[in-house]
């Protein structure tokens, strides 16, 4: 891990570096991916099946891109009782959470004779990718399809990639049977993103697209935002851990572990005003790293965009991790909640040193999908909002239009829209 004391120039060469890890700095991809999309929404079916042979190595069709309820239930038998029984603790602690995240409509009426008002209809088609092969992530079916169910939502339709047998991640599918998503289809990449945004002979158009995946699928994403939806444009995992002197230094080289080891691109930061505390937790994490199963991954990410910035007193280091604005911040320190008081960018807040990161990523509740890259500065988890749509209401009496036609007409004018101002004043003509 890189360490670093604090000062205006590195906090600028991090967070440089930081960015760099974002899929708006991946333009060489950009044409591969763009080919694939309109390739797919003009050849459809044709493409898609071609892109999963080259990809995927299976021979997909028009009678084996649907997965089958058969297929469903081979999996949800195949996976052990004790992960089922968690999978669906998960499910009901994930929909309780977004339960309460439920707005209602809303109507006003006011003395002069108007109403007014705000209608919330859920999203009615919306298409969940979930990544295959090393990245099949169980918990991220979860999170992604339960806000929707929770919305309201007609139609859910997921697409995840088949292996070389055609078979798809037996725990994706027992996620999905908990969830109560059925309409699955095989079909990963950036293929699949193209799929659910424009329509195929198999796969139907989707409203709204989310879900995590490679650069492809970001890239994706982001090239068919506008015909569709999109959650966002996510970038590759990452940490950061606020701490004081009181913190457990294997509790937060572990963490920054628990991060890092997604892929070479995660980043995991330890902000602390203690040297002694970061000094004990690199250590424990160059001792560690080396009997990791992920080895391989956890050093070069840790290389590259691992660090341990120390800071002169605690208002510097918020400061930064207000600069950094994390995916994750764990705060680690004697009163944590006084310190979150002053935390204005993050995407999910862990307080405490047994409110460590992964209770975030399976069990608690909250969703796990969360803004990358800075995106917590203006971004927000997943939620049931992402799965809904407004509609103003407005209604208003003769009388009630009659006491302000002149104020819009002079409105209009103002602005040279005769029309407009026409549209009010019809209205009042003898």
């Amino acid at each position: 891990m890189n360490k670093l004391i604090l000062d205006e120039n590195n906090i600028q060469n991090v967070l440089d570096e930081l960015i760099k890890r974002s899929p708006n700095h991946y333009g060489e991809f950009e044409k591969i991916v763009n080919d694939i999309v309109n390739d797919v929404r003009t050849r459809k079916d044709e493409a898609l099946f071609e892109y999963t042979l080259k990809f995927d190595k299976f021979a997909l069709s028009a009678d084996t891109i649907r997965v089958t309820e058969a297929e469903i239930e081979e999996a949800y038998a195949s996976i052990s009782e004790e992960y089922l029984a968690v999978m669906k603790e998960a499910f009901e602690n994930i929909k309780a959470f977004h339960e309460l995240q439920v707005r209602n409509s809303f109507i006003k009426t006011y003395e002069n004779g108007s109403i007014l008002g705000q209608r919330i209809t859920p999203i009615a088609n919306v298409g969940v990718y979930v990544p295959g092969g090393k990245a099949a992530y169980p918990s991220s079916t979860l999170m992604n399809i339960v806000p929707a169910i929770v919305a309201g939502c007609e139609r859910i339709v997921m697409c995840t990639p088949p292996n070389a047998e055609g078979k798809v991640n037996a725990g994706t599918l027992a996620a999905a049977k908990i969830a109560g998503v059925t309409e699955i289809y095989k079909v990963g990449g950036a293929q699949a993103i193209a799929a659910m945004a424009f329509g195929t002979e198999s796969v139907p158009k989707m409203d709204k697209i989310v879900g995590p995946g490679n650069i492809f699928v970001a890239l994706a994403k982001k090239n068919v935002y506008g015909y569709v939806s999109i959650d966002s444009v996510a970038g590759p995992s990452e940490i950061l851990v606020l701490a004081d002197e009181t913190a457990t230094p294997k509790f937060v080289a572990c963490d920054l572990m628990s991060q890092a080891e997604h892929d070479e691109m995660a980043s995991a930061i330890l902000v602390t005003t203690s040297e002694t505390l970061a000094d004990e937790v690199i250590k424990e994490v160059e001792a560690r790293v080396q009997v990791a199963k992920r080895k391989e991954i956890l050093e070069k990410s840790l290389d590259k965009f691992g660090y341990v910035l120390i800071a002169k007193n605690m208002d510097e280091a918020i400061k930064v991790v207000n600069d950094i604005a994390s995916e994750h911040l764990e705060i680690v320190t004697r009163n944590p909640y006084e310190t979150m008081t002053k935390v204005k960018n993050a995407g999910a807040i862990f307080l405490g040193e047994y409110s460590s990161e992964p209770l975030g990523d399976y069990f608690a509740g909250p969703n796990h999908v969360l803004p990358t890259n800075g995106t917590a500065r203006f971004f927000s988890p997943l939620s049931v909002d992402d799965y809904i749509k407004k509609s103003s209401i407005i209604n208003y009496s003769r009388d009630a239009l009659k006491a302000v036609a002149e104020k819009i007409e002079l409105f209009a004018e103002e602005e040279g829209l005769q029309a407009h101002a026409n549209s009010i004043r019809v209205r009042f003509e003898d």
